[in-house]
């Protein structure tokens, strides 16, 4: 029986990583409705640490059982991305990652890459004016997320976050809250 080299092993586990964001990239909606965005972002604002409140499951984070995070630092020409979280091992799980602004967006659109060549959309579709949380999506509506600067929401944030995922064209039971600890 032939033998896979851990480096052939890494290489076959990249590509289905890729393949998976791959799927994050396509622009159908199969709504029929055009996603939209908030007016504009402030990247200073924006910047710093974020919690994940809520999620749409996914296969790419499958590991992650709690305290998932998202970490975004204005560089220079682009936004680091750190995204954490912890395993059911105890572990901490991290991968980083670059952003960059969609040109004409006002900062509200990204393309965020993990494994170069590949990216994925990251849109911000809801906006706390004070931004305490977000929620954020791509054009397929496979993939969104609630993030927010604290790890729990208010139930009169909670409510105005629904209202912003159905807004998007988004479905409320596709999104699982996310345990913070």
């Amino acid at each position: 029986m032939k033998r896979i080299s851990p480096l052939t092993t890494s290489a076959l586990l990249a590509g289905m990583i890729s393949v998976c964001l791959l799927s994050a990239c396509q622009s159908n909606d199969d709504r029929g409705q055009p996603m939209q965005t908030v007016a504009s972002v402030d990247l200073q604002r924006y910047q710093g640490t974020w919690h994940e409140v809520a999620m749409i499951p996914n296969r790419f984070q499958s590991q992650c059982v709690a305290n998932t995070t998202a970490r975004y630092t204005q560089r220079d020409g682009y936004i680091e991305v750190l995204n954490s979280c912890s395993t059911k091992e105890g572990k901490t799980d991290q991968a980083t990652g670059k952003a960059s602004v969609v040109e004409g967006s006002q900062n509200t659109k990204l393309k965020v890459s993990f494994f170069w060549p590949f990216s994925g959309n990251y849109w911000v579709l809801a906006l706390d004016p004070e931004y305490r949380w977000a929620v954020v999506g791509e054009p397929s509506r496979q993939y969104g997320w609630v993030l927010a600067r604290d790890k729990q929401l208010s139930e009169q944030d909670w409510q105005k976050v629904w209202a912003a995922i159905t807004s998007a064209g988004y479905q409320t039971s596709q999104f699982r809250k996310t345990e913070q600890r």
